[in-house]
């Protein structure tokens, strides 16, 4: 692959991730080329970057949505294709070499196993793939042939330190988090939290949903969940630890106490670029790190009474199960509640939490199962607010 262009395809084109993808492949001197885009509402937006890329196709995931666009502002080159079947036509094409799996949330399930069962080689931004189906996606994965690399900041940083070394002399891996903008809140403080306020981040720039997540580290519960199926770890070889500074992006450390860390600004498309060029290394549009001006790195234990979600997320690591879809569904219905009104930002963990505790638990469920339990996790979501 490495004497020719790499073939991309985008799902979730229109979001953080998928326009930063797009910035590493203009930047990449046509050493990585769309093939493929894909967008859910952002139809318009979708059109401007086929007019920019101009890829053999474009998805419209949404038929309601497509329905009622006007398409004559699409390049004439580019194929149109809708719906959830227009994403798996998309993943399995011969031409796709890597797809960018960047759809947020439980919606990009279903691209990512389609990419999985095509073979592909999926970087893998949709943590929530391996939270609601990770022992089944890797199994997969093995079967068909297909390679995961992850995207997030915290498991690429893992990815590359675990390069360094044999993977049976890993004791534990260390993931780093920001804390958000509250870590420092007292209880009453977080109670009182409106939504411009859960929204600012103070060093990455993220969408909506995934900076509410940040804000009550529901976030790191969902990281520990894909770290463990991702690196086939114990739950007990995973800690997190509190980074203020967003400079380390994670930790891996050896049998012998060796600690490697891998550090850059906080910038997505570090990482992005590495699962598009692994395993080679090209020059990267971001800030580079500066370690010859002054600079401190800070770190902390996580304070597990003002976050539960950490907890949360260490007990779905351990049981596995339908635990995964159904926390990670209630989460996203119970965030979706936060920024409509409905529910204070203290009320989100522990409508999780409701949620988790009611459903009836299933050791070894089916994919079809899993997404059961999503759309009913959804729902319990909404009566616990209604409550």
């Amino acid at each position: 692959m490495s004497d020719r262009s790499r073939n991309i395809a985008i799902l979730g084109s229109t979001g953080s991730i998928g326009r930063g993808t797009l910035d590493v492949i203009a930047a990449s001197d046509e050493r990585l080329r769309v093939v493929g885009l894909a967008a859910n509402s952002r139809l318009a937006e979708l059109c401007d970057q086929a007019r920019q890329f101009q890829p053999n196709w474009i998805v419209a995931s949404n038929r309601n949505h497509a329905s009622a666009f006007d398409w004559a502002v699409k390049p004439a080159n580019t194929e149109l294709l809708l719906g959830s079947e227009g994403i798996a036509s998309l993943v399995s094409r011969p031409e796709v070499d890597i797809v960018v799996a960047a759809i947020v949330g439980s919606a990009g399930l279903t691209g990512t196993w389609a990419a999985v069962e095509a073979g592909k080689t999926v970087a893998l931004a949709n943590k929530e793939t391996l939270v609601m189906a990770g022992p089944q996606v890797m199994q997969l994965a093995q079967e068909r042939g297909a390679k995961i690399l992850p995207v997030d900041s915290e498991h690429s940083a893992v990815f590359q330190a675990m390069a360094t070394g044999r993977r049976r002399d890993v004791k534990r891996i260390i993931l780093t988090a920001s804390g958000g903008p509250f870590r420092q809140h007292t209880p009453a403080q977080l109670a009182q939290v409106s939504v411009d306020e859960a929204l600012a981040h103070p060093t990455w720039e993220m969408g909506p949903k995934i900076t509410v997540d940040s804000a009550t580290m529901m976030n790191k519960a969902l990281e520990i969940i894909e770290a463990r199926w991702l690196f086939d770890l114990e739950p007990d070889q995973i800690d997190v630890v509190v980074h203020p500074q967003s400079i380390v992006h994670s930790l891996v450390e050896f049998r012998d106490g060796s600690v490697l860390a891998q550090l850059s600004p906080p910038d997505m498309r570090l990482p992005i670029q590495y699962a598009l060029t692994h395993p080679e290394r090209w020059d990267c549009p971001t800030p580079k790190l500066d370690l010859a001006s002054a600079m401190r790195l800070d770190f902390e234990p996580p304070d597990l009474d003002r976050f539960p979600a950490i907890g949360l997320g260490y007990e779905v690591a351990r049981v596995g199960g339908t635990a995964g879809a159904v926390l990670n569904a209630a989460n996203e219905a119970a965030v979706a509640g936060f920024l409509g009104g409905q529910l204070s930002f203290t009320e989100i963990v522990p409508a999780c939490r409701s949620v988790l505790d009611n459903h009836h638990f299933e050791a070894s469920p089916t994919l079809e199962r899993l997404i059961e339990l999503d759309i009913w996790a959804r729902q319990e979501v909404t009566r616990w607010v209604c409550i």
